[in-house]
């Protein structure tokens, strides 16, 4: 927990804080498979399920709550690290809406949260973690949005930071990376990166936020709790969704949507689950769900700088399969079109956010989306870190 020295230190330079003493939920049990439902014990590493990958699952754990009556919300903390982020604007667009062919969208803006993403979300879990269990460093691979928020959620804790990058990282984030004091790491590639990270989640005091596993399992199970809070405020607001277009890598914001919604399907607030529908720049999991192995890596080039992965995962699999979604493949061409919508109605996009209502477009199309449906964006982030930000004339 945070010293009372450190705790004035945080306040005085980050005025928007507003940390609460470190408090475990309660009702945190442990962690369970996604797959196999297997419960293991709450730890700092996070190696998937044993179990599953000796079968060639690579499945994820998630949390594990003692569930109550009558209640839907459930994250690992009552308090920690907390910047600010979250309960960022819901707004419906009828012009939009007009455009797309739909009666009804929304769209869910992540741009407004501290460091400009959705990323925020998982920050302040991580970070508040990596306290409860005594790291002194949190360590990460990212070129882009987690990067840049874990680098000031880890300065404000007092933590160090360590991050491991491209080569070629756009300068945007390397220099806010170096506003943060994070300590940055290049190479050449997904195996020098996840390499790194593997060694040093294994050494004591350090804590790995994303994934650092091939095949790729995603980000720290309580980390990605987080994003359920989008799930629970969606609901607050009065925004009943039936599908949900989600820009997704690796699909630790799938699956976090996915997760908070079935909190509240099983706490009987809503009656139907939403589709989640995971966008992604080239095939990925829309071949895995033609039949190709979860497990491949699937290669391509792409603009979208935020979701130009080659992996899948069992958590963007489940994600969109439980909730009936599925995916949908967005070229650059197309996300550039709808991202000169999006300008159009004063909204600043990031290109792989922007591809989330060109997907909408293309299912309106298909009429997977019937006109009357009510759909929803995630803009994860605005478009003024993005290095394909402006689009060519």
């Amino acid at each position: 927990m945070l010293s009372s020295t450190l705790k004035t230190s945080v306040a005085s330079e980050y005025p928007e804080n507003a940390w609460a003493p470190l408090q475990r939920n309660p009702y945190l049990a442990d962690l369970q498979c996604l797959h196999c439902g297997v419960h293991s014990p709450l730890a700092l590493v996070h190696s998937g399920c044993a179990q599953c990958a000796r079968i060639g699952v690579h499945a994820s754990l998630r949390a594990s709550y003692r569930k109550q009556p009558g209640t839907y919300r459930y994250l690992p903390y009552a308090g920690g690290i907390c910047l600010g982020e979250g309960n960022t604007l819901l707004r419906a667009s009828q012009e939009l809406a007009q455009t797309a062919g739909l009666a009804h969208l929304h769209i869910k803006d992540e741009s407004q949260n501290p460091t400009g993403s959705h990323k925020d979300r998982m920050s302040a879990i991580g970070i508040t973690q990596a306290l409860d269990f005594a790291a002194h460093t949190v360590v990460l691979a990212s070129s882009g949005n987690a990067a840049v928020s874990a680098a000031r959620y880890a300065q404000a804790a007092g933590l160090a930071c360590e991050v491991a990058t491209y080569d070629g990282m756009p300068q945007a984030y390397a220099q806010q990376l170096k506003k943060y004091g994070a300590k940055r790491l290049t190479f050449s590639d997904n195996a020098g990166r996840w390499g790194f990270v593997a060694q040093r989640a294994q050494q004591p005091g350090y804590f790995a936020l994303t994934n650092y596993h091939l095949p790729a399992l995603g980000s720290a199970p309580l980390a990605i709790e987080g994003y359920k809070a989008i799930a629970y405020e969606c609901h607050a607001s009065g925004c009943a969704p039936q599908h949900i277009m989600v820009p997704t890598a690796r699909g630790d914001l799938a699956w976090g949507i996915y997760a908070g919604f079935v909190d509240l399907l099983e706490a009987h607030q809503i009656n139907v689950l939403p589709k989640i529908w995971v966008v992604e720049p080239f095939a990925r999991l829309s071949l895995v769900l033609g039949g190709h192995n979860l497990h491949n890596s699937y290669v391509g080039s792409t603009a979208q700088f935020s979701t130009a992965g080659t992996t899948a995962t069992y958590l963007q699999w489940q994600a969109a399969t439980a909730s009936g979604g599925g995916a949908v493949v967005v070229p650059d061409a197309a996300a550039r079109q709808a991202r000169q919508l999006l300008t159009q109605q004063g909204y600043s996009a990031e290109l792989c956010a922007a591809a989330g209502l060109a997907a909408a477009q293309q299912l309106r199309q298909k009429q997977t989306i019937a006109a009357n449906d009510s759909v929803l964006l995630i803009l994860t982030a605005n478009a003024s870190n993005d290095p394909s930000w402006p689009d060519p004339v």
